[in-house]
């Protein structure tokens, strides 16, 4: 048994090998000789937000936890980059505050800039803000046992007021946000090969991203958190806190979505508080459930595909996406609710069992009151009669 089992994960092991090498190869080889700047462009920003999807498929697929609030993650990453290129720009021009504040008519910087001058300190708080913040949430929500419609609520909530605070700081660009990134840590960005390679550094990032939350799942963490989904109690009856193995898939969820944030800034060149609220979060969740919530790769493609849909689509209908994307959503969640990832398993479920019934359409006749297992094919109980009559 032992080496059955060895040879099967051994068997695993090389499949995921080789999916990996032909995911880089179609990242790093045929995307930039197929697609134009503008595209691969594009593709780079779909890779963001398939970095985040990653995160949620831990935290919601594997771990129960609907996350409305991914924006907020996202959020903290992306502005925190935008604030350090902002000051790197102003530091190259000689300027005391970045430009956008000298039109606003700010002529001192505020000191919560001030840390952000410095590229491993914005690297530093890039990498620990949205986990610290998630920590905290994750702690307070999840040791006072809020879970299910409550935790969804409450993570939207955050979402919304994180959007409405940023609408009102003007010392952080308002409504309109962080824009105008001349370079990305000393590299122009109007340069089409620094942007290639920031699309490099995305790819990258989506591909250890993945391999870090596959190992995850095929952890003895990964199957407590299974084990908290779908039976709670019972882990908490054999001796482990479901509260504390929430709170490390809520914190990871959160890491991968502010390091996506920091990709999403140079990539795109701006953030404001319409991509990180309310809309933009349930926007990754969709993503995430129609791609398929519970499988590897299912919400990163179900992200990239939503994200492609949504340019292609709006290039026509400007303004018929999102009825589009609602239908997509209700369609997903009635009728396919493991998302496209679950339509080929449940097509071969569906071919076995009529198979596993014997290969006949001989329609099965139960008698009245009769328990299940007396039920008889048709032809045979006809028979039967006829001799009783006899």
């Amino acid at each position: 048994m032992t080496t059955l089992i060895g040879r099967v994960r051994e068997h695993s092991s090389l499949t995921a090998l080789g999916g990996f090498a032909v995911a880089a190869i179609l990242l790093f080889a045929v995307a930039p000789a197929v697609l134009s700047d503008f595209r691969l462009n594009l593709l780079a920003k779909f890779l963001c937000f398939a970095i985040v999807a990653a995160g949620i498929g831990l935290a919601w697929g594997r771990g129960g936890m609907l996350t409305l609030g991914q924006g907020v993650f996202f959020g903290i990453g992306a502005y925190l980059m935008a604030m350090h290129l902002q000051m790197a720009d102003a530091a190259r021009l000689g300027n005391d505050v970045p430009e956008f504040m000298e039109i606003a008519g700010i002529r001192e910087l505020p000191g919560f800039w001030q840390p952000f001058g410095s590229a491993p300190v914005a690297l530093l708080a890039i990498l620990v803000l949205p986990a610290l913040v998630a920590a905290l949430l994750g702690y307070g929500v999840f040791k006072r046992r809020v879970k299910g419609a409550y935790f969804a609520i409450l993570s939207q909530a955050l979402a919304a007021a994180l959007a409405i605070l940023l609408t009102g700081q003007q010392a952080l660009g308002g409504f309109t946000g962080l824009s105008d990134f001349r370079a990305f840590f000393g590299f122009k960005l109007s340069d089409p090969v620094n942007r290639q390679m920031l699309f490099f550094i995305a790819a990258g990032t989506l591909l250890v991203v993945v391999a870090l939350v596959r190992q995850l799942m095929h952890s003895r963490y990964g199957e407590l958190l299974v084990a908290v989904r779908d039976q709670e109690e019972r882990v908490r009856f054999l001796g482990y806190d479901p509260a504390n193995i929430k709170i490390v898939a809520y914190v990871v969820a959160a890491f991968f979505a502010g390091i996506a944030g920091a990709l999403f800034t140079p990539i795109v060149g701006i953030i404001s508080p319409a991509d990180i609220g309310v809309v933009p979060s349930i926007a990754f969740l969709i993503g995430v459930a129609i791609g398929g919530r519970t499988t590897l790769l299912g919400p990163v493609l179900g992200a990239i595909g939503v994200a492609w849909a949504q340019t292609a689509f709006s290039e026509q209908f400007p303004s018929g996406w999102t009825y589009l994307q609602g239908v997509l959503f209700i369609v997903v969640v009635g009728f396919i609710p493991a998302g496209l990832a679950g339509v080929w398993p449940m097509l071969k479920g569906l071919v076995e069992s009529r198979f596993r019934r014997g290969g006949s359409s001989v329609p099965v006749v139960v008698r009245e009151n009769a328990p299940p297992e007396d039920a008889v094919p048709a032809g045979q109980q006809v028979a039967e009669e006829k001799v009783e009559s006899r």
